[in-house]
């Protein structure tokens, strides 16, 4: 095959009018007659870098080829660059767009956290046109959430990452005579509730010494991934669209106060909340290193903190299993709150423009030929970072459709300048949170109206 690549590039590039007439490799897309970028750069912008490896595997050497094909079928050169730190990209669209070279094709890569300002004000370029946006390969839960007044904005293509789950401590809970396999076999049998958390929450929870302060938690962690995971595993929303297609505040349900009324109280009877300094502060993060010291036998985060390559887990004594945060009352299922990489297109372009970066997007980003069915490329090394139960049942279950759920608090701002002092922050400590959303809901409508265009 590599022979053969080499081959057809060599060929390919000695006219465009060879290209038009060269046959792809056996497994690869069918030349598109008539499209040629005449030698232009398409950018793919990041905030991360997507080098070449130095020594590829063999999948990785095919996918260069693949690209390699593509670019010389079609007279282009694409690249990745990394032009901005992660929470930058909105601010570098909004130059882009505000003083436009259509000369310059590029693609931006959003993370979900800072769509908003580019959805609010018509910055970006409808995609369905171009794009066969219903495809197996883009993300549904993505498309959906990049969808406004009919209109698809955005892409997401690659594996679903995992986000709310709740970490335990195996020897905490092997300590209180608590076998944590049982914690597992309640997610398979659906039985992994707020009723079953709270009562390992209680048995957990320990004043060792009998000094009247407790030495064991039952849980730390994020109180802001907790939250969001209660109120939407109580079949509950911040923000949704209404019936006429707008959106409005919906965290005065019955469901969103029923789960905000539970945080609050497990917050305040089970969660540790940090040691204050001398000024009485805690640093946000506290939990981090206090997990790792076994303050605790439970963790409220997101998967990327255990999961990833590098983790901040990594290190930690203890061993560490992982399951989904469990269902409320009016729950149906686990739930995931899909948060990935969205791939958005300027919206500065002529329409014949806007389809070519369309075309050679969409070609970019098919399976490496010959790897369609890997269906295990996901798992990675997350093997290595704790039981095969996490894996097989915990990550694997959450990637699936039915449990991804779109987060449209994200289309409206940051989450802590939109809810934290409002909400978020202020739960428990005898606050009521139907007051504090009552207080809060103006301000987060007119935030919406601005969204909706009013």
């Amino acid at each position: 095959m590599k022979k053969l690549v080499a081959l057809l590039l060599a060929v390919m590039m000695l006219s465009v009018s060879v290209l038009a007439l060269a046959e792809a490799p056996e497994g690869y897309p069918e030349v598109q007659e008539g499209i040629d970028f005449g030698g232009q750069t398409v950018s793919i912008y990041t905030w991360y870098d997507m080098n070449r490896a130095a020594e590829p595997t063999q999948e990785e050497q095919d996918l260069y080829d693949y690209q390699d094909w593509l670019m010389a079928t079609y007279n282009v050169k694409i690249e990745y660059v990394n032009k901005y730190a992660w929470d930058g990209a909105d601010d570098d669209l909004i130059n882009f767009t505000g003083n436009p070279d259509a000369s310059v094709l590029c693609l931006y890569t959003f993370p979900n956290d800072f769509i908003a300002t580019p959805m609010a004000n018509n910055l970006l370029a409808p995609l369905e046109g171009h794009i066969d946006v219903t495809a197996d390969k883009w993300f549904a839960t993505t498309t959906e959430f990049m969808t406004k007044n009919g209109h698809v904005y955005g892409l997401f293509n690659g594996q679903p990452e995992v986000r709310e789950c709740i970490y335990f401590n195996k020897r905490i809970l092997e300590d209180a005579g608590i076998d944590w396999n049982t914690i597992y076999d309640m997610q398979a049998e659906g039985t992994w509730t707020w009723d079953a958390f709270e009562e390992l929450l209680k048995a957990t929870q320990k004043d060792v010494d009998n000094d009247g302060v407790i030495d064991i938690w039952g849980m730390t962690g994020s109180r802001d991934d907790m939250v969001f995971a209660a109120v939407y595993g109580n079949d509950a929303t911040f923000f949704d669209y209404d019936e006429n297609g707008l959106m409005t505040v919906t965290a005065g349900s019955d469901n969103a106060l029923e789960a905000l009324n539970w945080v609050s109280r497990i917050y305040d009877e089970y969660f540790f909340k940090g040691i204050p300094a001398e000024d009485g502060s805690v640093a946000w993060d506290y939990y981090k290193e206090a997990w790792k010291q076994g303050v605790s036998a439970f963790r409220a985060g997101q998967t990327w903190e255990g999961f990833n390559d590098v983790s901040e887990m990594d290190g930690m004594e203890d061993e560490w299993g992982c399951v989904a945060f469990p269902k409320g009352p009016k729950g149906t299922d686990y739930i995931n709150l899909a948060n990935n990489n969205i791939v958005v297109i300027p919206n500065v372009y002529d329409d014949e423009t806007l389809a070519k970066l369309c075309f050679i997007y969409d070609q970019w980003t098919n399976p490496t030929p010959g790897y369609e069915d890997d269906e295990e490329a996901w798992i990675g090394n997350k093997y290595n970072k704790t039981d095969d139960r996490a894996v097989d049942e915990t990550y694997a279950m959450l990637r699936q459709a039915d449990h991804l759920l779109p987060n449209y608090q994200l289309l409206l701002g940051d989450k802590n300048e939109l809810m934290g002092n409002s909400l978020l922050w202020q739960l428990g400590n005898g606050n009521d949170p139907a007051a504090l959303v009552e207080a809060a809901t103006p301000a987060w409508q007119a935030v919406c109206d601005t969204f909706n265009g009013k």
